[in-house]
């Protein structure tokens, strides 16, 4: 029984962290992938605008 309890707790020690490597590496990938595109969209509205584009249908 006793092995049993500290092969528990060398489990959950060797898991303990492992939700927020996770997280936190994940959100850092989101972060850019967010960047990235409000700067591409940055750029097609100041390529747009730059290059005589209709904004309305009007």
């Amino acid at each position: 029984m006793k092995t049993v309890i500290v092969l528990k707790e060398i489990y959950s020690e060797g898991f303990k962290n492992i939700g927020n490597y996770i997280i936190k590496h994940s959100l850092k990938a989101f972060t850019w992938f967010t960047v990235f595109m409000f700067i591409t969209v940055l750029y097609v509205f100041m390529y747009r605008l730059f290059t005589g584009f209709s904004f309305s249908n009007i």
